[in-house]
């Protein structure tokens, strides 16, 4: 099991968090179809944990154990790649033996013992920038992770904290961010670029899913490596992130023009 991230466009998609087995299915299954038909290279990713919902009483998902199951048949059944992230230096290890990337979650991303135990599992790493940085301050991240073993490294823009309850994207970000991390790949998370913290009825983050094409294509022209998009077959209905998740029945379109806009921002011989 050893993944590379190589030039892209490249796909990070899947449900927020672990749904019942039959939406994870859905979602997976498509993905692949979607894959091969559109040749973009495609992981899979979903949460086993949402370990920093704003309330006590949300939703986290099914856990560790039953969580990394789940996704090991996700993985067989669909032949896709699998992404998820580690809260903890003791879920590592387990979780480093089924899955392909580990990703360290944006409120996590300077946590010292976490990055060098994420960059010695032997796994490709994804490493999610903090709200609240310039793109320059993950140079330290990945630098921990890079000592640490990992040499399949990506970093993941989603905005930068505006005021109360909003985010900016900088289209600047995805040159910076390459040259700081020396050629780490970038990628733009394009649902939680669309969040307002805070902004759900009950208090959960809310936002504006209509912005999401705008973004990701603005992203792809100004040098994003690929897209992470979270998507759901019924959004409304999803546990975690309902008012940004994509809809899965609109995903092929939205990867053809950011895929089409990829590779008119680049020389013909990228990606080939």
């Amino acid at each position: 099991m050893t993944f590379r991230w190589t030039p892209g466009p490249v796909v990070v998609a899947g449900p927020c968090v672990l749904e019942d087995e039959a939406t994870n299915a859905q979602v997976a299954d498509r993905l692949a179809e979607l894959a091969a038909k559109l040749g973009v290279r495609t992981i899979f990713k979903a949460s086993f944990d949402k370990a920093n919902r704003a309330r006590p009483d949300a939703p986290r998902g099914p856990g560790l154990v039953r969580g990394v199951a789940m996704l090991e048949r996700l993985r067989t059944a669909s032949g896709l790649p699998i992404l998820t992230d580690v809260h903890d230096v003791a879920q590592v290890a387990p979780v480093a033996e089924v899955v392909d990337v580990l990703q360290v979650p944006a409120f996590l991303c300077r946590q010292t013992d976490l990055l060098e135990a994420v960059g010695a599992a032997g796994r490709a790493v994804n490493i999610k920038k903090g709200q609240w940085m310039a793109p320059e301050e993950l140079a330290g991240a990945v630098e921990k992770v890079r000592r640490a073993g990992a040499n399949a490294i990506a970093v993941t823009e989603r905005g930068t904290a505006f005021g109360y309850g909003d985010l900016v994207v900088d289209m600047r970000s995805f040159r910076r961010l390459r040259e700081a991390t020396g050629g780490a790949t970038v990628l733009f998370d394009a649902t939680h670029a669309v969040q307002r913290p805070g902004a759900g009825h009950d208090g959960s983050s809310g936002g504006s899913r209509d912005d999401v094409p705008a973004l990701a294509c603005g992203a792809a022209a100004a040098g994003c490596d690929g897209l992470f998009v979270e998507t759901h077959p019924e959004p409304a209905r999803a546990s975690s992130d309902a008012a940004t998740q994509w809809p899965l029945d609109a995903l092929e379109g939205l990867l053809e023009r950011v895929a089409a806009i990829w590779h008119a921002a680049r020389p013909a011989e990228v990606g080939t």
